[in-house]
């Protein structure tokens, strides 16, 4: 029961996204978050151009609230706009922007735009990119055309973790145009990428773990001189004693001898 209730969450979530993602179409829309609270549900877009998402007066929040109270029977939804600081980076902007402007320019002109998108990722610091753009561009038949620049992993670990991938489409007269963008940003880490250590700063991590070392054993040393004055300060009071009781025993006899 419990493993039914959570796939129809995560299937009621794909589909809010889905509608969030139809909605706001060529408007800087990137992804969107979903978060459970005691209130109610909080819904968190990402977007490139909020202005656009909350409209005039907030009247595109406004409606887009309803729908989703209608449609998917929310209590309270609460959404939240934040925006994206570097959308050249962020693939689904890229993915979108490129369809938007085939939608605008056309199929002709294609190369142009993918280049010029291309340049503006590299620029911002995406260690590679690569776009596919398939359908009737630009003859009546249909073919795929692939777009690369700078370094990209393809398979391994790090093609799944560490690559941004996002599609689209484009309606244009000729047909249904797909775009396909993925992305390296510069935050992936690579198994191969290693720095070298210059000789000086060597020198002094081992000149600081000496150091460290010299310290720890001065504080080890008194708390063995301790222990030693304590072990000889029995050994000083022990032939006292003797001493002591020698001495009383000669008194005993002299008092005997006396009576």
């Amino acid at each position: 029961m419990i493993e039914r209730k959570i796939i129809e969450e995560k299937m009621k979530e794909l589909q809010i996204q889905e509608h969030i993602t139809n909605n706001l179409r060529n408007s800087g829309h990137s992804h969107t978050k979903l978060q459970r609270t005691p209130l109610g549900e909080k819904i968190i877009i990402f977007a490139s151009r909020p202005g656009l998402i909350v409209g005039r007066k907030g009247q595109n929040i406004k409606k887009l609230t309803m729908d989703l109270k209608r449609k998917f029977n929310l209590e309270n939804p609460q959404i939240e706009i934040s925006e994206v600081e570097n959308t050249n980076l962020d693939v689904q902007i890229v993915a979108e922007r490129i369809a938007a402007s085939l939608e605008r320019y056309g199929s002709q002109r294609f190369k142009g735009i993918v280049h010029k998108v291309m340049m503006d990722s590299m620029n911002a610091g995406a260690l590679g990119i690569e776009i596919v753009i398939s359908g009737k561009v630009p003859s009546t038949r249909a073919k795929s055309w692939r777009f690369y620049q700078g370094y990209l992993k393809k398979c391994g670990d790090i093609a799944l973790v560490g690559v941004d991938r996002a599609y689209s489409s484009a309606k244009l007269k000729s047909g249904i145009i797909g775009v396909k963008v993925s992305i390296m940003p510069p935050t992936t880490k690579l198994p191969d990428d290693m720095k070298l250590k210059e000789e000086s700063t060597i020198q002094e991590e081992a000149k600081k773990e000496e150091d460290g070392k010299k310290i720890e054993k001065t504080k080890k040393e008194p708390k063995k001189k301790k222990k030693e004055t304590k072990k000889e300060a029995t050994k000083t009071e022990a032939p006292v004693n003797i001493q002591e009781e020698k001495n009383a025993s000669k008194e005993d006899e002299g008092t005997e001898k006396s009576e």
